[in-house]
């Protein structure tokens, strides 16, 4: 494809996406076909001679769309939203227009600083002390932009385990061996998210995880109980998650608790706070930040709730000369004259890949064409929405809802059995007019709504309501006449 084919089919792409925009909301929610559809579509072998854009165009309408699920769809409203703006993906085309490839600061100079200086931005947005970013003054922290949480997490999990490592050798005048990470033990709630176990498996150490109180949170004395009961078996407390906003039911654990009893037992405290965090641009959630002093390591993701494209988690470190002593490899050839510059960032020091996109580019382009009122208006439209359907749920006396909305979801089930609620919400899916999710809190079986359209209005959320208020009268009908039938 030369230049001027380029120019050509790139209109094409745009436009593409545009009419998708326009006419997503009379697409069905999720997709019209089994598992090995595409299969029974696409040739076996790829063509031994390149095809013609055209035809590359007609499959993406007849291949690729067929199988999608939508999560742009304003009725969806499962999972957490994945963040969409058009500033946003004006920025991630450049990205990918202009490539450069991050792994030092000679490599891509723009690249590095404006990640550095992003972040920051955001750091501050959200209320984040000072010693956590790069730029103030004697502040011996930092932050990068990562794949995913998970990816944030499992790293903050190999810089405390190397860090601990390193005191045992020292405490006890032994080399650094991997046999002194056999007894390390990471603590998280039950309903802190799935990949925490993944991520501990992979880092090679135990997992503890640990119940909650009754508002879904883990607490300081649950922690400490723990933690005194590993100490007497011989292990070695290292690393504890604090999740705000957990997935079940956007629950924030006790994070002034679990601070001062990691600060005791001199564990490093992780704050999991990747869709909750991005409420923290509202002043009045910066109270879920009491304790924050305790953490040495913070992560979120605005491409979970802020209007920013996926793949882009923001993740800081109290003290980055940690991070260094976990992942420096500094070969020759990557050496440059600005490596004696403490102000010369090198990023392929922050990550397991050496590589890295210029992902930065695009939260610049929505921090700047959208501005601090206009993010914040953002998270606070959602947030009102989500109280404005639990009063739609709280008016119909069939409904009750199982957390306390503080943010976008609403977790609710019928009054009524575990099986009710299951058959309700696969009728509502069945439709494709909608598409929710499920979750467990207590011993409940219960549905998960989560605003997620980034244009939602109360048209949506009524039209939601009424869709499940219609499908509940139709499961209702169901059980009735099935219960006459057996009677008679």
């Amino acid at each position: 494809m030369d230049l001027k084919k380029f120019r050509s089919a790139g209109r094409e792409v745009i436009e593409f996406i545009a009419n998708y925009h326009d006419y997503l909301s009379l697409l069905p929610v999720t997709p019209i076909v089994d598992p090995g559809y595409m299969r029974k579509l696409v040739p076996e072998d790829p063509p031994n001679k390149g095809e013609d854009w055209d035809r590359i165009m007609q499959d993406l309408q007849s291949v690729i769309l067929p199988g999608m699920t939508h999560w742009l769809h304003p009725n969806f409203y499962g999972y957490f939203p994945s963040g969409f703006s058009y500033e946003s993906l004006l920025g991630d085309f450049l990205s990918e227009g202009a490539p450069s490839i991050g792994f030092s600061w000679i490599s891509s100079p723009a690249l590095t600083e404006l990640e550095a200086i992003i972040l920051d931005w955001l750091g501050d947005m959200i209320g984040l002390p000072e010693d956590f970013l790069t730029f103030p003054k004697d502040s011996q922290g930092g932050a990068a932009l990562q794949n995913s949480c998970s990816d944030a997490n499992f790293l903050c999990i190999l810089i405390a385990r190397t860090d601990k490592v390193l005191k045992i050798s020292e405490e006890k005048s032994e080399p650094v061996s991997a046999k002194l990470a056999t007894n390390l033990v990471v603590y998280c709630s039950k309903e802190s998210r799935a990949f925490v176990e993944r991520v501990a498996r992979l880092a090679l150490v135990q997992l503890r995880i640990l119940d909650t109180n009754d508002k879904y949170q883990l607490t300081g004395e649950l922690l400490e109980r723990a933690i005194k009961d590993d100490l007497k078996e011989d292990l070695t407390p290292f690393f504890v998650v604090a999740t705000l906003g957990t997935y079940s039911c956007t629950s924030c654990d006790a994070l002034s608790e679990l601070g001062p009893v990691c600060k005791k037992y001199d564990v490093w405290l992780h704050v999991d706070a990747a869709y909750a965090g991005n409420a923290l641009v509202l002043k009045e959630y910066r109270h879920l930040l009491e304790g924050i002093e305790y953490a040495s390591s913070f992560s979120m993701d605005p491409a979970m709730w802020l209007p920013n494209i996926t793949e882009g988690t923001a993740m800081w470190i109290r003290d980055k000369q940690k991070m260094s002593q976990c992942f420096v490899v500094d070969p020759l050839y990557l050496h440059h004259q600005h490596d004696e510059n403490k102000s010369a960032i090198d990023y392929r020091h922050w990550s397991i890949h050496l590589s890295r996109r210029f992902r930065a580019l695009k939260y610049w382009f929505v921090m700047r064409l959208f501005g601090k009122v206009e993010l914040r208006n953002f998270i606070r439209n959602h947030i009102d929405l989500a109280k404005y359907f639990e009063t739609l749920l709280k008016n119909d006396s069939r409904f009750e809802v199982l957390n306390k909305v503080e943010f976008g979801l609403v977790c609710f089930r019928f009054k009524g059995s575990d099986i009710l609620n299951i058959t309700l919400l696969r009728q509502i899916n069945s439709t494709k007019k909608l598409f929710l999710t499920n979750v467990t809190l207590g011993n409940h079986y219960v549905i998960r709504f989560c605003v997620c359209y980034p244009k939602a209005t109360k048209k949506e959320i009524d039209h939601a309501f009424d869709i499940i208020r219609e499908t509940a009268d139709e499961v209702l009908d169901l059980v009735f006449n099935h219960f006459n039938q057996i009677v008679t």
